[in-house]
C-alpha cells in the first residue's frame, strides 16, 4: 500500500537517490554528469528547501516523490522498481489538487514521463532544442489548467 506525504528534510538524500536512479533510465541523460553527493547537495540546498516535496511511501521506503513549486512541477521521480503501480499518477493527482495551473520540463526522449502527463491532462506548450538545459537535450514544456 503506499501513503502519501511531505518529506522530511532527512529524507532528502533518498530523494535524490530516486533523482539519479530514475533519470538513468531517460534515453540520453547521462546520469554522471553529477555524482551522488552533488545529486544529494542539490536536494539538500535547494529542493527541499525550495517548496514543498511530496513522497510516496511504501511501508517507511520512499518509492517516488514530487517537488513542487508555485505552478511548477519541478521534479518528480518513481523508484524504477515499482514503475507501472500508479506511483506517478498518485503524484501527478497530488499535485493538481494544489493548484490551478501546473508547468513542467521534461526531456522529449522521456516517453515513459510524457505519456503520464498527458493522461494527466497536460499539453505540450513548447519544444526546444535543449539549448537551455544543462543537459543540452531536446526539452518540452507540458502545461495543465483546472477546468
Amino acid at each position: 500500500m503506499i501513503t502519501l506525504r511531505r518529506l522530511r528534510p532527512d529524507e532528502g538524500l533518498a530523494a535524490a537517490d530516486l533523482h539519479r536512479r530514475g533519470g538513468a533510465l531517460i534515453p540520453g541523460y547521462d546520469t554522471a554528469l553529477h555524482t551522488a553527493e552533488e545529486y544529494a547537495v542539490f536536494y539538500r540546498d535547494q529542493v527541499m528547501v525550495d517548496g514543498p516535496v511530496w513522497g510516496a511511501f511504501e511501508g517507511e521506503v520512499l518509492r517516488g516523490h514530487v517537488a513542487l513549486l508555485p505552478g511548477w512541477i519541478d521534479h518528480l521521480y518513481v523508484d524504477p522498481d515499482v514503475h507501472g503501480r500508479g506511483i506517478g499518477s498518485a503524484l501527478v493527482r497530488l499535485a493538481q489538487g494544489q493548484q490551478d495551473e501546473l508547468r513542467l520540463y521534461t526531456f522529449q526522449s522521456n516517453t515513459r514521463a510524457r505519456a503520464l502527463y498527458e493522461r494527466h491532462g497536460f499539453g505540450i506548450e513548447e519544444l526546444t532544442d535543449g539549448a537551455r538545459n544543462e543537459e543540452k537535450m531536446p526539452d518540452v514544456t507540458y502545461v495543465w489548467r483546472r477546468g
